[in-house]
């Protein structure tokens, strides 16, 4: 096995590690150890980095879940969460960008997958608060990057605050790509302040918008209402969402797109 491989044998263990300490809420470290067939060594240095990462909190024996809005929002857990999903939600959202458009992106790592397929409609002009597709679209041929500034934080790798929503109401963008944590009846909803308030912001800030969420997103309830369903244009979910829960959807929402995987 090589050293790379190594490393991202490490880097999945963990993040099922994380998975499995919030479905239970609390593991012992010899319960971990069994669970993942490692020695209680490898399980005590995994949960050293799990919470240097603020994904669970370790205690002496084991470790304990912080809150689901805690762990759901850092972005080392986002960035490898669900990705098959958030692939074939990219690759149908794309198909709704007219070349020579111009699309705004928030933080969202649905959005970064759009990101990674965005060249293939260029040209177009991109504007986005988050980092990591700031980083991705800098070297992409044909697109204009507009990075939005504002205060950074580490946890989501974005930039937010007052700044930000200020950039984002002077801009007007043909569309918006949003993704939130949480859908339930009428509305999206997400559990961190900040982040609602400029998701809002790019909503007004577009002539368009999409909401493009996975299946595991449906059905669920977050602190902060975002938005009415019915103030999104299209929302595209994986075909791993259950047929009863597109119909629901379907029920608040006229435009429902199955993304195929």
């Amino acid at each position: 096995m090589s050293s790379r491989q190594r490393v991202n044998s490490g880097v999945a263990r963990r993040q099922a590690m994380a998975e499995h300490v919030m479905r239970q809420g609390t593991m012992s470290m010899a319960e971990l150890a069994e669970a993942f067939g490692v020695s209680v060594m490898t399980v005590h240095r995994d949960l050293d980095e799990l919470e240097r990462q603020g994904m669970v909190r370790k205690f002496r024996g084991g470790a304990t879940a912080l809150a689901s809005n805690v762990f759901e929002s850092n972005i080392a857990y986002r960035l490898t969460a669900h990705l098959p999903e958030k692939e074939a939600i990219a690759r149908h959202v794309v198909r709704l960008i007219e070349p020579g458009s111009s699309v705004m992106l928030d933080d969202s790592t649905t959005a970064l997958a759009v990101a990674r397929h965005i060249g293939e409609v260029a040209p177009l002009t991109v504007v986005t608060n988050f980092l990591e597709a700031i980083k991705l679209l800098a070297c992409t041929p044909g697109v204009r990057l507009m990075a939005l500034g504002g205060e950074y934080h580490a946890t989501h790798d974005s930039f937010l605050g007052v700044a930000c929503v200020d950039a984002v109401e002077a801009m007007s963008t043909d569309l918006v790509v949003v993704s939130t944590s949480a859908i339930s009846g009428r509305y999206a909803f997400h559990q961190e302040q900040e982040i609602v308030l400029v998701k809002r912001a790019m909503m007004g800030a577009a002539a368009r918008r999409v909401l493009a969420v996975d299946h595991t997103k449906l059905e669920r309830v977050a602190l902060h209402r975002v938005a009415p369903l019915d103030d999104f244009d299209v929302i595209v979910v994986d075909s791993r969402t259950p047929e009863e829960a597109v119909r629901r959807l379907r029920e608040h929402h006229h435009t429902v797109e199955v993304a195929s995987m």
